[in-house]
């Protein structure tokens, strides 16, 4: 398989530990496909291409949030398509052949609906993308309130957007239902991977984020949790999937460290 990089998994922990160089060198040192800019950090495209281009690095996918297509304000809406658009152009100065649209949930809006809206927001955009040569794909999102997080939910919104990608997240499937046979369902449709790990909250223990499922989910390195990596991983492949998988991770550990040992355990196990 093909693990890349992740920007966020490093720079969540703020400018202190996040530095685009030493990222970039640990990804060629293990030997990782590429990376996901997850937004470009303050920083302009052309120069991130660069500096890939110069480490022999390709950019695998750029994220950017699109909360905003959720909303009840027009302006809101409208700042979301731009920013979307805006970031069609910036893959394309990457190199990056998919971008993923961030979709978190509300609340206080069923998720069928918050699912609707986002379908509607995407649908003028879709053109854009694809005659930028650029695959457009949503995520499975954690949380009870996401309006992606089964198939079956990703299936919905694609009979409305045909030319919509998935970015098959294996963790926050695994929030609703078995993520193996998850991504079995949308396997064409995967573009793009996240594998994440989680460990499961007693009811005792605070904190957590409450899932789809009704269980209450705490971050975990790959290969430490719940997951059952190797099915994954088999699924993948009988699917031929041939994307990349970022390596995702949203502990306290050191994320340089993380992400060695992470990439390391799914290599022994592939």
């Amino acid at each position: 398989m093909r693990y890349s990089m992740m920007s966020y998994t490093i720079a969540r922990q703020g400018p202190a530990v996040f530095d685009v160089d030493k990222m970039l060198n640990l990804t060629k040192e293990i030997g990782m496909a590429g990376v996901d800019f997850v937004t470009l950090h303050g920083q302009k495209a052309s120069d991130l291409r660069k500096r890939c281009d110069d480490k022999g690095i390709p950019v695998v996918c750029h994220t950017v949030p699109g909360g905003g297509l959720m909303s009840d304000k027009p302006e809101d809406i409208s700042k979301a398509s731009d920013a979307i658009k805006e970031a069609i152009q910036f893959a394309g100065i990457l190199g990056a052949p998919v971008i993923m649209v961030v979709t978190h949930g509300r609340a206080d809006l069923p998720r069928a609906e918050t699912r609707r809206r986002y379908v509607t927001g995407l649908k003028p955009i879709m053109g854009l993308a694809k005659a930028a040569g650029i695959r457009l794909t949503v995520e499975n999102f954690p949380g009870k309130n996401s309006p992606f997080v089964t198939a079956a939910d990703f299936l919905d919104a694609k009979r409305d957007l045909p030319d919509l990608g998935l970015t098959f997240d294996s963790g926050n499937a695994a929030s609703g239902e078995e993520p193996a046979e998850s991504f079995a369902r949308c396997a064409t449709a995967a573009a793009h991977a996240h594998f994440k790990d989680w460990t499961v909250l007693t009811s005792k223990e605070e904190g957590g984020i409450e899932m789809l499922n009704g269980l209450r989910f705490k971050p975990a390195l790959i290969g430490e949790g719940i997951l059952n990596h190797p099915a994954v991983l088999k699924a993948m492949q009988q699917a031929n999937y041939g994307g990349c998988i970022n390596i995702e991770y949203e502990g306290s550990e050191n994320p340089y460290d993380a992400i060695r040992k992470a990439v390391a355990y799914l290599r022994s196990i592939e």
